[in-house]
C-alpha cells in the first residue's frame, strides 16, 4: 500500500447550515491532516482514510460567530481539539464511491457515508502525480452534541440541525 499526502493548498473541508430558516451560513476548517493509504487511488476501494480536523481552525467570515462556534456552546475546542473521520468501507457506486466511516465530534462517534466523486489524476508542473476527489455528506449536528440554538420571534430557530459537509481533496504521493 502506498501512502498519500493531502495537498492542503488545494484541499477544502467545508460545511453549510441554515441560518434563521431563510439563508445559509458557509464555513470551513483551515487546519487538517490525513493518513491515506491505497494500492491505487484511481480505484478508491483500495484506500484506508483517516482525517484529523483542528476544531479551532473553523472560519465563517465572522469573528464573533467563529468565537461562539469555538466555545462550549458548540465545538468546545479547548476540550475537544479534533474532529476525526476514519473510513470503514469504500464501495464503488456508479461513477463514484460510497465512503463509509466513523465521524467523531466532541467524543461522539457516529457512522456517516460520503458520496465521493473521482475527479481524475494529473501531473503537476514538478512532475508529481496528483489525484482529485470531491465528497459530500449530511449530518444532524444535534446527534454529535452540537445542540445550542435560539428560538426566533417569527417562529423557527436561529441555526438549522442539518449540516452539509463537503470535502474537495487533492492527494500527492507521500
Amino acid at each position: 500500500m502506498a501512502k498519500w499526502t493531502v495537498d492542503a493548498s488545494h484541499t477544502n473541508i467545508g460545511f453549510q447550515v441554515k441560518h434563521m430558516m431563510v439563508s445559509k451560513v458557509k464555513g470551513n476548517f483551515d487546519s487538517f491532516s490525513a493518513d491515506v493509504e491505497a494500492e491505487d487511488l484511481s480505484d478508491l476501494t483500495t484506500a484506508i482514510i483517516t482525517f484529523y480536523i483542528d476544531t479551532a481552525s473553523i472560519t465563517t467570515k465572522s469573528e464573533d460567530r467563529d468565537n461562539h462556534l469555538k466555545s462550549a456552546d458548540f465545538f468546545d475546542v479547548e476540550t475537544y481539539p479534533k474532529i476525526t473521520f476514519k473510513s470503514t468501507t469504500i464501495q464503488k457506486s456508479g461513477d463514484g464511491y460510497q465512503v463509509a466511516g466513523n465521524l467523531t465530534i466532541k467524543d461522539v462517534t457516529k457512522p456517516v457515508t460520503f458520496d465521493v466523486e473521482y475527479n481524475g489524476k494529473g501531473t503537476n508542473p514538478w512532475g508529481v502525480e496528483v489525484y482529485g476527489f470531491e465528497g459530500e455528506t449530511k449530518i444532524n449536528r444535534e446527534d454529535f452534541g452540537l445542540t445550542w440554538n435560539a428560538a426566533l420571534e417569527t417562529g423557527g430557530v436561529l441555526v438549522g440541525k442539518d449540516i452539509k459537509i463537503t470535502v474537495e481533496l487533492e492527494l500527492n504521493p507521500a
